[in-house]
């Protein structure tokens, strides 16, 4: 059971996830191990570490510190209304001391002026470790047999700091070692999400949104029978509801549609999430802990058909699309495999493709290194790009069995300007890439198209 930081933002939201968690083990079979519980920092406390990281750039210790003693004041404040008697008072030395030995590292390094990357994963934890000190402590108090346990000393991961990929062969032996014992003395393991540590022992993160990862990477390692994924929408959603209004609940999808989703802006669920349940074959949920007694959305390996053919919408925006033109390219080999290299070398993943006799088109979601990109390939090429664009994908399992859809869907589109269109070989989705301007009335018009009227 996975719970991101709007479920426990304050204590009217970690009471809800009590609730939750008792209402899951009076329900389950009494054969059944109790949940295991990962939790994301509370809201916000990862924007106020990174604004803390960036004091520290700017040398500014002081104000680095003072967010810092905010931060535990608002975990101390919530623990307060939460949790009461001796209980109490260990949890506030536990989140005191979480807290401490951050300002400790800002002391020591804020005259740096620099922030690596390992020393940034240092900081950004402590928002993880603090949330699930916090919750562990609340449902103890509440009565569920609960044990705290350091994330760092079973998420197993490389040294690429700030977004670490996990050593699954590690991360299993140490479930089965530090996990499935909480589990056998029938306590609720509650970890920190996002989080983990190398083989020897320093802290690294999965990236932003890597909460959602961490649980599923647990939920492989222990071959748990459901990951579920409470957050605070009802479900997997047919677009997003603050582009397209009054969206539907997608009752039932697969593996490689939410994949899909996922990957091409559905926030409600990170692109790695997937990948363990797909291993293990296990069923991921996605539920709302605000209304914890709707069904939300059920992932599994086959969708339920979908009489519109679509199953939902997702946007990717802020992207930028590269063009690289040569007509050294015309039946030249080798030249796509020189391309891609530059974008391996500079670690900036492609997400659409198109491709003509001499001019490729590929967009890109990370600007972090395009000027260095752009000088590497105009060593055999020329280059330009576009920024300020978007992606759309459309999404069905059933899109191939409709030799329609493809029409339905750029003849909903009219007269709005399309930079590239793609098929993917698999023929279960639709990408359009266009001017991120356009993207709202795009995702209306194609939403009424194949869901019916948003109004």
């Amino acid at each position: 059971m996975k719970f991101g930081g709007t479920s426990v933002a304050d204590q009217d939201a970690i009471r809800r996830v009590t609730a939750i968690v008792r209402q899951q083990i009076e329900r389950q079979p009494s054969t059944e191990p109790p949940p295991v519980v990962v939790v994301s920092a509370l809201s916000k406390v990862t924007d106020g570490l990174l604004q803390v990281a960036g004091f520290m750039e700017r040398g500014e210790r002081d104000q680095a510190i003072a967010r810092l003693g905010e931060l535990a004041d608002r975990h101390v404040a919530i623990a307060t209304l939460v949790i009461d008697g001796e209980r109490l008072a260990a949890v506030v030395r536990d989140l005191r001391a979480e807290f401490t030995a951050t300002s400790d590292m800002v002391h020591a390094l804020a005259s740096l002026h620099e922030v690596s990357p390992r020393l940034m994963d240092a900081i950004a934890s402590t928002g993880e470790l603090a949330s699930s000190r916090l919750l562990a402590a609340a449902l103890a108090d509440s009565g569920v047999p609960t044990a705290w346990v350091d994330a760092r000393e079973v998420l197993m991961t490389d040294a690429e700091y700030t977004c670490a990929a996990p050593d699954m062969a590690g991360t299993s032996a140490r479930s089965l070692d530090r996990l499935a014992p909480v589990a056998a003395r029938g306590e609720v393991a509650v970890l920190g999400g996002f989080i983990g540590a190398t083989r020897d022992g320093v802290t690294t993160t999965l990236g932003r949104g890597g909460s959602d990862y961490s649980a599923a990477i647990f939920g492989a390692c222990l071959d748990a029978s459901e990951i579920q994924i409470w957050t605070d929408v009802d479900g997997m959603l047919t677009a997003d509801p603050r582009v397209v209004p009054h969206p539907r609940l997608v009752p039932q999808l697969s593996f490689a549609e939410a994949s899909e989703l996922a990957y091409f802006g559905a926030k409600v669920l990170h692109p790695s999430t997937i990948l363990p349940a797909v291993s293990k074959n296990i069923p991921v949920r996605i539920l709302n802990s605000r209304q914890p007694n709707l069904p939300g959305t059920l992932i599994t390996a086959e969708a339920r058909p979908s009489e519109g053919r679509l199953t939902a919408l997702a946007c990717k925006r802020d992207v930028t699309v590269i063009d690289i033109t040569s007509t050294r390219m015309f039946m030249a080999h080798g030249f796509l495999r020189r391309l891609f290299e530059v974008f391996e070398r500079f670690k900036t993943p492609v997400d659409v493709v198109t491709t003509s006799e001499v001019s490729v088109s590929v967009t890109v979601d990370d600007a972090r290194r395009i000027e260095p990109i752009i000088e590497d390939l105009r060593g055999f090429a020329e280059v330009s790009q576009e920024p300020e664009m978007a992606i759309i994908c459309a999404v069905g399992e059933d899109i191939h069995d409709d030799p329609m859809a493809f029409g339905r869907a750029v003849s909903a589109l009219g007269s709005i300007p399309l930079r590239m269109v793609s098929q993917a070989a698999s023929r279960r989705n639709i990408t359009f890439v266009l001017k991120d301007v356009d993207v709202p009335e795009a995702m209306v018009r194609l939403h009424d198209e194949f869901f019916g009227t948003t109004n």
